[in-house]
């Protein structure tokens, strides 16, 4: 196709504004296709010129790419940087082993990360072929389904209401249709297109009123177009984005952004710190630079991208086991947070399975008269056949009792949001010619000078309008919905158009019972207990609506209708929706608005809608939830697809949302406290100690060893506590939680070196071999001091920083109210082993460890114990105040 040209700041292909001044003969003509359709080899050669129809394809890399990706984690590159200045300037043996500790936690922190990511992006993919979005196009003459990836320039695409437009198109024959543009222009109301010729000079594409634009989508009417630009082609691939590409950072990405930035600013303060401080206190400038290098590495949370990966893609796969399809792994954390969700009352609410009970004329006694007129309707409509057609199509025995194979439809005029009402021309075999009509009551009232009863006609006089009106509301007290149905004979002409529908005659009335969902009040319940309120925002009528919410137990005492939203300021709305539960007669722009009202009052906001109108809100909601089998554009709105329209599904994916942060909390909460109480044993220790308070290779290998023991994190045990409620991000309580609990280690790590200083006479630079034998430990003539004091510090900081990872993963007590996942309770046995283990093994002399007295083993036991039993009682403390 030819190539894009700058119009502004608009940017469309030239083929299309060629297409837009052209009839549409030249065109179907120039891009070499016919009214018929491409045939299947044209198609695909096409396909492989052009390529996919997909403008932010979700590309599946090479593994070499992956790696990379991986690699440029500026984590991965801080380590990497550590260990080849660790090797510059090594002249020991340890400095080299060091070297080699660092590498090898940057391959394991690769190695997981690449792996778990392989396998997330392989499920994703998985997941998402369960969604599909397709196109209806003409191929060799016959209407065909086909996936919108498929669609080339060149294929005839049939849209009706609430299709997406599949790529750029030129408009080849319309009826009454109607475009929402708001992806392009931000204008909620939609837009009449025709296929007449636009001339028109010197205006901006999107005005064109014969083209139509990919990530746009039909609100009403119906329409056949031919594809001028496909993928990288079209306006919104030019730009770089699409609506299914677009990728917007979350509250979750930013929390980890901070998170990590807050870990970087720790390091930039201490890591100086501690090198001048050992600096001027040993006089040892490269051992404390060793030493400040192996700190950093020590304070870097390198395992944060393999724990958050996988965190999500487990999550991610224990909801699709639920029933959930997540589209946007990081919109897990918005549906754990969010504590609002609005949604639809059809389908939602109700069986969706709606019943025609009543078919009346104006005086409720039945007709079947209304029946065959709305049969016929529903049976010649060619837009979206929703519930109550699809109710009234059951009547199959009416297609031979009306015959009609001999019945010809003439033309409809589509319905829309603004008549809310629609009709179709029809022509029977004595050729007589009939307009039929069905909508909403009052809308078609308008339009009826005459009403029948008992096969004669009788003018509507003003007190009928009343008393009909009340009939309709007695009727939809009673959790009906109902529609009008009108008719009038017409004359031959060419087409009809909106100003026919004058002058009908009302012949009475359908009457719609769609009961409420036996799960529906149980769902409520059960999600206003998990601390989310339902609110209803819905297109009804609010008398339908208030029956139907107060049977599943939602207070409808107040209702917002539609024609009060519209006035409001923001700020009024603002105040507004924090009283009211239940909205009805919205219009997409109203629902969109009431969505932004809620947000701006601080509430993490989750929208469900499968309908065209709930497209804007779904886009503005914190997460958007649809169903597999709401319209396109629904779909490609949402960040969540539900493969049942259920509230207990979806009540079930935000308890595993929850889970999910829940675990990725575990890990940043102990991350930080850790680092930050390692801050202070650390000064401290450099500024007391005449010696480094641990060799380099120590340092590197205890936060190996802490890595390990933090790898299971992802298959922990959740506590329904900890699920009960929404989990926001909240970087306040991370930092109350690392301000009061990280101190505690310090106040161990100070206990220990007085234990090691005062109790195993690591004052001293060297231990008499007297001394040491009765430490039971085989030395030479002397052991270090400074080598026992480092091997007792190593051993207990281990043990301390991996068993206190059992207090910090629940708010309940640990090991008896709650344990941990047997993945997470065998790598802490495991990783506490090898620590108590190393200084007896042969690892020990490369390691500078040497064996630790017994009396050791007690105290340590005294201190593991007491610390466990201080940080239990202040988390205790934090959770009866409410700061985490």
């Amino acid at each position: 196709m030819a190539t894009a040209k700058s119009a502004g700041q608009d940017r469309v292909s030239s083929a299309i504004r060629d297409a837009a001044t052209k009839d549409s003969a030249e065109v179907l003509q120039q891009l070499g296709t016919a009214p018929a359709g491409l045939t299947d080899e044209e198609a695909s050669a096409r396909f492989e010129r052009y390529g996919p129809n997909e403008v932010a394809a979700e590309k599946h890399y090479s593994w070499v790419h992956r790696l990379w990706t991986a690699a440029l984690n500026p984590l991965v590159i801080l380590l990497s940087v550590l260990a080849i200045i660790s090797f510059a300037t090594a002249q020991e043996t340890s400095d080299v082993v060091g070297g080699f500790v660092m590498v090898a936690m940057v391959v394991l922190g690769l190695s997981l990360r690449f792996v778990q990511e392989t396998r997330a992006d392989n499920a994703a993919a998985k997941l998402k072929a369960m969604i599909s979005v397709t196109a209806t196009v003409m191929r060799g003459g016959q209407p065909r389904e086909i996936q919108l990836k498929e669609l080339v320039p060149g294929d005839v695409v049939k849209l009706s209401a609430g299709d997406m437009i599949p790529a750029d198109v030129r408009l080849l024959t319309t009826k009454d249709l109607f475009v929402i543009q708001a992806t392009l222009t931000g204008e909620s109301m939609p837009v009449e297109k025709s296929d007449a010729r636009d001339a028109r000079q010197g205006i901006s594409p999107i005005e064109y009123g014969n083209v139509c634009f990919l990530g746009t989508s039909v609100e009403s009417g119906a329409a056949t177009a031919v594809a001028v630009a496909t993928g990288a082609q079209t306006y919104f691939g030019t730009m770089a984005r699409s609506l299914a590409g677009q990728q917007i950072e979350t509250s979750f990405d930013k929390g980890i952004k901070k998170f990590t930035w807050l870990m970087i600013r720790f390091m930039m303060v201490m890591v100086p710190l501690v090198f001048v401080i050992n600096g001027f206190t040993k006089h040892d400038w490269k051992g404390a630079f060793l030493f400040a290098l192996s700190v950093a590495v020590g304070l870097t949370p390198e395992m944060l991208p393999m724990i958050v990966s996988v965190c999500l893609s487990k999550g991610a796969l224990a909801m699709s086991r639920k029933k959930v399809i997540v589209k946007r792994l990081n919109s897990i954390q918005n549906f754990g947070a969010m504590d609002v969700l609005c949604t639809d009352k059809t389908g939602t609410l109700t069986i969706d399975h709606v019943i025609l009970e009543i078919h009346c004329d104006v005086f409720k006694n039945e007709s079947q008269e209304v029946l065959r007129d709305a049969y016929l309707i529903s049976h010649f409509q060619t837009g979206l056949k929703n519930v109550l057609d699809r109710a009234v199509l059951k009547y199959s025995e009416l297609h031979g009792e009306l015959g009609v194979e001999k019945i010809t439809k003439v033309d409809e005029i589509p319905f829309d949001f603004s008549r809310r009402m629609m009709s179709v021309v029809v022509e029977g075999a004595d050729g007589k010619r009939q307009m039929l009509t069905k909508g909403a009551p009052e809308a078609v009232f308008k339009k009826c000078t005459h009403f029948e009863s008992d096969g004669e006609i009788f003018p509507m006089e003003p007190i009928l309008v009343g008393n009909l009106i009340e009939q309709v509301n007695d009727l939809s007290e009673d959790g009906f919905r109902v529609l009008a149905v009108a008719n009038k004979l017409v004359g031959s002409q060419p087409a009809y158009t909106k100003a026919d529908e004058e002058g009908l005659v009302l012949t009475g009335y359908l009457a719609f019972l769609d009961p409420p969902k036996e799960t529906a009040s149980k769902a409520i319940t059960a999600l206003r207990q998990h601390g989310i309120t339902v609110k209803v925002l819905t297109g009804d009528n609010d008398l339908v609506t208030r029956k139907v919410c107060r049977e599943v137990g939602i207070n409808a005492d107040k209702i917002l209708l539609g024609s009060e939203v519209e006035p409001m300021t923001d700020d009024q709305l603002a105040d507004a929706v924090e009283k009211t539960d239940v909205y009805a007669r919205l219009s997409p722009s109203h629902k969109k608005r009431i969505v932004v009202a809620l947000q701006r009052k601080g509430h993490v906001l989750g929208f469900m809608g499968d309908g065209i109108n709930d497209a804007p809100a779904l886009r503005a909601a914190d997460v958007g939830i649809s169903v597999d089998n709401a319209v396109d554009i629904a779909k490609e709105s949402a960040d969540v697809i539900l493969l049942e329209k259920n509230l207990m599904v979806l009540e079930e994916g935000v308890l595993e949302g929850r889970k999910v942060f829940v675990n990725i909390l575990k890990y940043i909460r102990m991350g930080a406290s850790s680092a930050f109480g390692n801050m202070f044993s650390v000064l401290g220790a450099s500024a007391l100690l005449p010696y480094l308070p641990m060799n380099p290779i120590q340092v590197l290998t205890n936060n190996l060893l802490y890595d390990f023991s933090q790898v299971p994190i992802p298959t922990d045990n959740v506590g329904q506590q900890q699920i009960a409620k929404p989990r926001p991000w909240q970087i306040g309580e991370i930092a109350r939680f690392i301000m009061f609990i990280g101190p505690i280690s310090s106040i161990f790590d100070y206990t220990t070196y007085a234990m090691m200083w005062w109790v195993f006479k690591c004052g001293q630079f060297t231990i008499s071999p007297e001394l040491a034998s009765k430490f039971g430990a085989e030395a030479p003539n002397h052991t270090s001091a400074a080598a026992l004091f480092h091997t007792g510090w190593f051993v207990e900081s281990v043990m301390t920083q991996t068993l206190i990872i059992h207090v910090i993963r629940t708010n309940l007590m640990p090991f008896i109210q709650s344990r941990a996942s047997w993945q997470l309770t065998l790598t802490t046995i495991v990783i506490m082993l090898v620590s108590a283990v190393l200084p007896y093994s042969p690892l020990a002399g490369y390691l500078g460890l040497v064996p630790l007295p017994p009396l050791f083993w007690p105290l340590l036991v005294l201190t593991l114990l007491c610390y466990l039993g201080l940080t239990q009682l202040i988390k205790m403390w934090l959770i009866r105040k409410s700061w985490i």
